[in-house]
């Protein structure tokens, strides 16, 4: 029998009740990883809830909401992110999430011309 993957393990301290914000962060980076962004999601959401300073969990809560196709949230989330790593004075993390979020942003409105 191999022994449990890392998000088998994640699973079950949560089950066993020790949530916490990484606990979430891990899960989410977990999911994302295996291809299941709405799962993942789920647990940056919560991961954000617990701690609204983690500004890696922003950065990956984008990207998982992006994925799953949620751009206006993801955008939403990077902004939030922004304003968290700028607090923090985390720059890297802010310069990334600028440039994720105006992709985002360039691909809505480049979409949304075509549509009109």
């Amino acid at each position: 029998m191999p022994p449990p993957s890392a998000l088998e393990n994640f699973e079950k301290l949560l089950a066993a009740g020790k949530d916490s914000a990484l606990l979430r962060f891990s899960l989410g980076n977990e999911h994302l990883k295996a291809g299941d962004a709405p799962r993942a999601a789920e647990h940056l959401a919560r991961a954000v809830a617990l701690d609204p300073d983690f500004t890696a969990a922003w950065k990956l809560y984008g990207k998982a909401l992006a994925t799953a196709g949620r751009d206006a949230e993801a955008v939403a989330a990077y902004n939030t992110g922004i304003a968290v790593a700028g607090k923090r004075g985390d720059k890297q993390a802010e310069k990334e999430m600028r440039v994720f979020a105006r992709r985002l942003q360039k691909a809505a409105s480049e979409s949304g011309s075509e549509t009109q």
